[in-house]
């Protein structure tokens, strides 16, 4: 799988997201401050992530800031993007199924490495729900990126 990962500040969980990542099999695509001569202001580098998916260039993305919460904000001002601020891994497993979520938002100040390990785990064994009320939510999602609501 590739992978889009930004981080606006070159902290130690934010190498271990690209380190834990290469372990698993997937290509890395870094920003921010994991790319020498990017922008690392958080708003840039995670729409630079967020974008990737979108274009379909990426298949999903993890977007780090000191809180998470800038990050999130940014990925999810892009259209298609369905990103999602975990801080343990129930979370970021319900964020998988329930909201279908393509983009993983982390706090730099909260995730450890051994909490960084199982929010990762959660994410990639958990898969978008199937059941009829989750779908219509992220199809809602979807028409609200279009500026419409209804069916």
């Amino acid at each position: 799988m590739r992978i889009s990962v930004s981080s606006d500040m070159d902290e130690p969980v934010a190498r271990s997201v690209v380190t834990e990542l290469r372990n698993r099999g997937h290509e890395v695509v870094p920003h921010g401050a994991l790319s020498p001569g990017a922008d690392r202001q958080w708003a840039a580098c995670s729409e630079a992530a967020a974008r990737e998916v979108a274009a379909g260039s990426a298949d999903q993305a993890v977007v780090c800031c000191w809180t998470g919460t800038g990050a999130s904000i940014a990925a999810n001002k892009v259209p298609g993007v369905r990103a999602a601020l975990c801080t343990d891994a129930y979370t970021a497993a319900g964020a998988r199924r329930w909201n279908d979520a393509n983009v993983l938002a982390l706090s730099l100040r909260l995730t450890s490495e051994p909490l960084l390990k199982e929010i990762l785990d959660a994410w990639f064994a958990a898969e978008a729900g199937t059941e009829a009320e989750d779908r219509e939510n992220v199809a809602h999602v979807g028409r609200l990126d279009l500026g419409r609501t209804a069916p």
